[in-house]
């Protein structure tokens, strides 16, 4: 991605309605977890390091960037050490194995993805977990997909297929981020018919708006325990890698 963008993201990853959102969903599929004591964890494309904090309540983490101005940005934070990486085959920590791997929001930027899950689930203990975020459906792309260097967006049957094909099985999934869904696909098929698309969708709002957006995205978390939302902006999967 280009330099400004790391930069805006390590600014506005705590108070973004976007970040707060994909969080609050992140931590209710967490807390359903009851990871042990001393839970290794590995967050792959860590960024700027804006998860970190939420994943070290869970256990001891690790993060992997491929990216030296957001590695720099997540190591400053002191919460865990970070090193270089990339999928599919540059996994940093050798003879670490895991009990949960997360991806969010990074899939999307590799060539190989289902290669680089297979090469994962090899990192994970027996019984480890697998939690993946992706953008959804390829009619939302927009200049914010070209600007962050994204490959592709997903459905849910494509992802579950490849997840599968990786040796997971699947706990959870579900699109998210539903409630804005309208709004969002409307903003984008709008651009598109004007021909105005955005490059960059990373843009904190006035305040206000701010808060009513981050209530509105987190309160999915509520839904997502009991139902697969069956629309969405955004795609998430836990797997299980099995016995």
């Amino acid at each position: 991605m280009k330099l400004d963008i790391y930069h805006k993201t390590a600014a506005f990853e705590s108070v973004h309605w976007w970040f707060i959102g994909r969080r609050s969903i992140v931590k209710m599929v967490l807390d359903r977890l009851h990871l042990a004591n001393g839970a290794q964890i590995l967050e792959v494309g860590c960024g700027t390091g804006g998860n970190l904090p939420l994943l070290a309540q869970y256990g001891a983490v690790q993060g992997m960037e491929i990216d030296a101005t957001a590695r720099a940005y997540a190591a400053a934070r002191g919460i865990a050490p970070v090193s270089p990486g990339s999928l599919p085959q540059e996994i940093p920590f050798p003879h670490h194995y895991y009990d949960l791997i997360v991806l969010t929001d990074v899939l999307e930027h590799v060539d190989e993805d289902e290669l680089s899950l297979k090469n994962l689930n090899l990192r994970l203990k027996p019984r480890g977990y697998l939690l993946v975020t992706v953008p959804a459906y390829a009619g939302l792309w927009s200049g914010h997909d070209e600007s962050h260097h994204h490959k592709r967006r997903y459905t849910k049957g494509t992802l579950n297929a490849m997840i599968k094909r990786a040796n997971f099985d699947i706990i959870i999934s579900s699109y998210f981020n539903t409630l804005l869904f309208p709004a969002i696909a409307g903003l984008r098929l709008g651009q598109k018919l004007l021909q105005r698309a955005t490059t960059d969708d990373l843009k904190m709002p006035p305040a206000g708006l701010n808060r009513f957006l981050a209530r509105v995205f987190a309160a999915e978390r509520h839904f997502l325990p009991h139902i697969s939302l069956p629309f969405g902006v955004s795609l998430l999967v836990l797997g299980r890698k099995p016995v």
